[in-house]
């Protein structure tokens, strides 16, 4: 089961603190391979021949462990790249693993992950005019994962104040939105940007945080099942107990917003 949904009380600030287990990982990994790009000959192997991920090569190469490795690698020309994602898997991954714990964190990080890039394949296969490139170029980057953790941190803290293009403040809900229909808009344009994948990453944070897919399969809503169950649970027994000692509510005590 995931964890408690619960809403946050304080503003985010910039930067999230002592660094957290699974992200002072995945940060080491995306660092080390970095650099081995840097080196030429290796940087080409591992990006373009084996790990980077490219349709073509998981549906006719049978290459299905790179829908995975392609969010551990990052362009070599471009510091920006890595430094980018980084931050935002520092500043926001904390924020969830200390609520979520390592397990389910680092499980939430693949999943979105490698949702991210199975959207970016069913893209490369669909008749669209983007399709044929997304289908034979390589794709890299955690940037679907990031993406997902962005979602993740909107639906937590959806009040949250994030710097929109690093310069306003804007609503944690608000700035999701604002990149989702970006990363939709910017699709058909390509650029060398993996669209696909910023909006597979958001999609699949979205479904696998309010459906359950992957950790419950009798989940369903915000809560789930099995925290609706409780809530019927609990509320009957608080009932038992107030009739057992005479104790009677304002009659608005269970049907306003709970928190």
């Amino acid at each position: 089961m995931p964890p408690t949904y619960y809403q946050a009380q304080s503003p985010f600030s910039f930067g999230p603190g002592t660094m957290t287990p699974a992200v002072k990982m995945l940060l080491g990994v995306n660092v080390i391979l970095f650099l081995a790009c840097l080196i030429p000959p290796l940087g080409q192997l591992l990006i373009y021949e084996l790990f980077g991920l490219r349709p073509q090569a998981v549906l006719t190469s049978m290459r299905f462990w790179q829908p995975v490795t392609y969010m551990f690698l990052h362009d070599p020309g471009s510091f920006g790249h890595i430094l980018f994602n980084m931050l935002v898997l520092w500043m926001f991954g904390v924020h969830l693993e200390r609520i979520w714990g390592a397990t389910y964190f680092l499980r939430f990080y693949f999943v979105t992950g490698v949702g991210a890039g199975l959207a970016t394949i069913v893209a490369g296969l669909l008749p669209f005019q983007f399709s044929t490139p997304t289908y034979l170029e390589v794709t890299i980057g955690a940037s679907g994962a990031i993406y997902g953790l962005l979602m993740a941190f909107a639906i937590y803290y959806p009040k949250a104040p994030i710097l929109m293009f690093f310069l306003f403040p804007v609503p944690a809900k608000y700035f999701v939105m604002i990149i989702g229909l970006i990363a939709f808009l910017s699709v058909p344009r390509g650029g060398g940007v993996a669209h696909v994948a910023h909006l597979g990453g958001l999609v699949v944070g979205y479904l696998y945080l309010q459906r359950g897919i992957g950790t419950n399969l009798a989940s369903f809503g915000r809560f789930g099942l099995m925290a609706e169950i409780k809530y019927r649970y609990l509320r009957w027994k608080m009932g038992r107990l107030r009739r057992k000692f005479d104790v009677y509510p304002r009659d608005d005590d269970w049907n306003g917003p709970v928190h």
